[in-house]
């Protein structure tokens, strides 16, 4: 786990935090005008053989903000790992918080293990013990819209499998259910991005870790046995 504790970013006082895993880095969801417009000309400015995919990223990226804003996205986070055979494997991880004002976070969550054919096919929902309380855990592969320009002659955008994992959790120190997603093309490497979701939502905290009340505690956040799963699958 990387040392940095992340919580929400518009709040004078953060009403949790967590740790980001190895090998992800931070996505500024509040970028000032000036940053947009610095790097808008960064891309104009790249050789045509370059620019036209970095134009659809940014116009991406872009799209992300505006989606992550309007969901209560408080935190995103790009991965990039090997994927054990020359190439690189990209992930999204997101955390963001679900308002369930006048009603229990904890009959909500309970609520959602409902019964199998409540769920989309292909999805599981598991129960996981997590130090900061239970959570629950979901599992999914999706075909959704792929980057990238459609074939010759094709009707609509072109389609990719994602795997998308979901922890779902709630504590004392919010009214809210926190939601922890991770999302891979990888499909096949399913097995250790649930591991890296699973140790990132084990690092999430109501104490704010820069002033930890009460005994101190043997593995502080992001740096117990969760996190060490992290380092061994990424390094």
């Amino acid at each position: 786990m990387n040392s940095t504790i992340a919580g929400p970013p518009t709040e004078p006082r953060p009403a949790f935090w967590y740790g980001l895993p190895d090998g992800y880095v931070r996505l500024s969801l509040h970028p000032s005008l000036e940053r947009v417009e610095n790097l808008a000309a960064q891309v104009r400015a790249l050789p045509d053989a370059v620019r036209e995919r970095a134009e659809s990223a940014f116009r991406f990226y872009a799209g992300i903000l505006t989606l992550f804003n309007d969901q209560e996205v408080q935190g995103c986070a790009i991965g990039l790992h090997p994927d054990g055979e020359g190439g690189i494997s990209f992930s999204v991880l997101a955390v963001s918080t679900v308002p369930v004002a006048g009603v229990d976070p904890k009959l909500v969550l309970a609520g959602l293990l409902g019964t199998p054919g409540e769920r989309p096919p292909g999805e599981t929902l598991t129960p996981v013990e997590l130090p900061c309380g239970l959570g629950f855990l979901s599992e999914a592969e999706r075909r959704t819209t792929a980057p990238g320009k459609p074939p010759e002659g094709a009707d609509g955008p072109p389609q990719g499998t994602v795997w998308q994992g979901t922890v779902a959790l709630t504590g004392a120190g919010t009214p809210d259910i926190i939601v922890v997603q991770l999302v891979t093309a990888a499909v096949e490497l399913a097995a250790d991005y649930r591991n890296v979701l699973l140790g990132t939502a084990a690092t999430l905290t109501f104490s704010d870790p820069a002033h930890p009340e009460g005994p101190e505690e043997e593995d502080p956040p992001g740096c117990g046995p969760a996190g060490g799963t992290v380092r061994d699958i990424f390094g």
